[in-house]
C-alpha cells in the first residue's frame, strides 16, 4: 500500500513540475520574443549612428547588440527546440539544447570582446575625431532599450540558463551604452578623443567578466558536474539517515537543464524484505529536500554486493 500511496504522489508531483517547467517556458518564450523586437529594432539605428559619428564606442556597442540579436535568436530556437517530446535516440528529449544554448551566447561575447580590443589597439595610436552629440544621443535611446528589455528577461532569467545568456547580452549592451555616454560627454567638453577606445576597452572588460559565469556553468552541466548549489557530502548524509540503509554506493547527481536535477544511487540494506520502503524513503527525501524528481535508486542485500563493488 505504501508503494502504491507513494507513486501516486510522484505521478502527481511530476505532473505538477511538468506543468511549472512548461509554464517557465512559455514566459521565457514571450519574453524573449519582446526582447528580440526592441533590440533587432534598435541595432539598425545604432549601426547607423555609429557610422554616422564615426564612434568606436558606439560601433562596439552596435556590434554587440547584433551579438545581441542573434543570442536572443539562438535561445528563441533553443526554448522552442527543447519543448520537442522525447524519441528513442532522444530519451530525455532537447532539453539540453538550453544549456549549448548558453555556451554558444558565452563565447560569442567572447569572440565580440576579441573584435573590440583589436579595432581599440588599432585607435590608440591615432584616435579619430567623433561627432560626440550624436553620439551621446543616440546611447542615450539605446540605454533605454536595453532597460526595457533586462526589465523583460529579469524574471526568466532566474529560472533559465539559456536567458540568463541573453540577459547578460543585454546587460553587456547597456553597460556599452552608459560608456558610449560618457565618452560623448568627455569629448563633447574637452576634445579628448582618446576616451572613445579606451571606454571600448573598459566595456569589453565588464562583458568579459558578466559572461564567465554563464560559460562556466554551461560547461558544468554539459559534464555532468555536480549541481553548484548541492553537496554530495549533504545528499549521501541524507540516505545513510533511512532506516535500514548502511551504506551508500555509486552516488551521481547532474542537471539535465536549468532548474531540472537526476540522480542515480545503490543503497545497501540487510534486509531483502524493506528494499521498497527504502526506494520509497529515498525518493521522497530526495524530492522534499533536494528538488531531485528524476531518480534511479537501486537497493541490495549486503551479501550481494562484491568487494570490488564496495571499493566505490
Amino acid at each position: 500500500m505504501l508503494n502504491g500511496e507513494f507513486l501516486s504522489r510522484e505521478s502527481e508531483h511530476a505532473g505538477a513540475a511538468r506543468f511549472s517547467h512548461r509554464g517557465g517556458q512559455a514566459q521565457s518564450r514571450r519574453d524573449l520574443t519582446l526582447a528580440l523586437a526592441l533590440t533587432g529594432g534598435f541595432c539598425l539605428v545604432e549601426v547607423a549612428g555609429g557610422i554616422f559619428t564615426n564612434s568606436l564606442a558606439l560601433l562596439a556597442d552596435a556590434g554587440h547588440m547584433f551579438a545581441d540579436v542573434a543570442a536572443l535568436g539562438v535561445s528563441l530556437f533553443a526554448l522552442q527546440l527543447s519543448q520537442l517530446p522525447p524519441s528513442d535516440t532522444k530519451t530525455f528529449g532537447y532539453h539540453r539544447v538550453e544549456i549549448l544554448a548558453a555556451f554558444i551566447n558565452g563565447l560569442l561575447l567572447w569572440l565580440i570582446v576579441g573584435l573590440i580590443f583589436h579595432d581599440a589597439y588599432q585607435r590608440l595610436s591615432t584616435p579619430p575625431t567623433v561627432k560626440s552629440g550624436a553620439m551621446m544621443g543616440i546611447a542615450t535611446v539605446g540605454l533605454g532599450v536595453n532597460l526595457l528589455c533586462m526589465r523583460v528577461l529579469r524574471h526568466s532569467q532566474a529560472e533559465s540558463l539559456n536567458v540568463r545568456a541573453a540577459f547578460v547580452h543585454v546587460l553587456g549592451d547597456a553597460l556599452g551604452s552608459v560608456g558610449a555616454m560618457l565618452a560623448g560627454a568627455v569629448m563633447l567638453v574637452s576634445g579628448w578623443y582618446l576616451i572613445d577606445p579606451l571606454v571600448s576597452v573598459g566595456i569589453a572588460t565588464l562583458i568579459l567578466f558578466s559572461s564567465w559565469s554563464v560559460v562556466r556553468e554551461s560547461v558544468e552541466i554539459l559534464m555532468q558536474g555536480t549541481p553548484r548549489e548541492m553537496q554530495l557530502a549533504d545528499i549521501e548524509h541524507c540516505l545513510r539517515c533511512i532506516d535500514g540503509v548502511r551504506e551508500v554506493h555509486d552516488l551521481h547527481v547532474w542537471t539535465l537543464t536549468s532548474g531540472r536535477y537526476l540522480l542515480s544511487v545503490h543503497l545497501v540494506t540487510g534486509d531483502e524484505a524493506i528494499r521498497g520502503p527504502i526506494i520509497t524513503a529515498a525518493q521522497i527525501q530526495l524530492r522534499d529536500r533536494f528538488g531531485i524528481d528524476h531518480t534511479t535508486v537501486q537497493v541490495d542485500r549486503e551479501n550481494e554486493c562484491s568487494e570490488e563493488f564496495r571499493g566505490h
